[in-house]
């Protein structure tokens, strides 16, 4: 099991995406799922990979041979991938992920969250969309969403396959219940 984490190569103004992105580092690695992340040790992307791999985690890198600066590259992640294009990055993360988180970020999360959405809604993909809500960030883009259902641009099914969650912990429930079940390979002990 992986996650897709989509999230910002900066950390933000307010400590706390950093700390939400360590704590979500954490818990996967802990709960043994893995991260499939842009590949960079920067911002956010480096809290999350750099709690994961703390804990034993598995972390899977994409990185675009363009962007590879020594500075920039995470070289000790458990796997890293690299691809030509921004396109073959976003491909390769869908395709190695069975669920897709956005965390906090700017122009290049939200780039990669709406192509998923949109491979989503013209049947490219079944696998869940997550937005973590850290610091009530993705507010107004949920209200946005909803708008543009209400107005006939998107329809309400599809708005409802995108979970926006508070904490870590509702991630089990989404994987066990839109993966694990629709799979009928759930092990009786799964959610401990």
């Amino acid at each position: 099991m992986r996650v897709g984490i989509y999230c910002g190569s900066k950390t933000g103004r307010n400590p706390i995406y950093a700390e939400k992105a360590e704590e979500l580092g954490i818990f996967l690695a802990k709960h043994d799922i893995g991260i499939v992340y842009g590949g960079s040790n920067q911002g956010i992307m480096g809290k999350v990979a750099d709690a994961a791999l703390s804990n034993n985690g598995n972390v899977v890198g994409v990185m675009p041979s363009f962007l590879q600066w020594k500075e920039v590259t995470h070289e000790h992640i458990t796997e890293l991938h690299y691809v030509t294009t921004m396109y073959e990055r976003k491909a390769k993360m869908i395709a190695l992920a069975d669920l897709l988180i956005a965390l906090p970020g700017g122009a290049g999360t939200m780039d990669e969250f709406f192509d998923v959405l949109t491979l989503s809604q013209i049947g490219q993909h079944q696998k869940p969309i997550c937005l973590y809500n850290v610091n009530n960030y993705y507010r107004l883009l949920r209200l946005q969403l909803q708008h543009m259902a209400d107005e006939g641009f998107m329809q309400q099914e599809q708005l409802e396959n995108i979970f926006i969650i508070q904490k870590p912990e509702e991630l089990l429930e989404i994987i066990h219940k839109k993966i694990i079940m629709q799979e009928g390979s759930c092990p009786d002990d799964y959610l401990g």
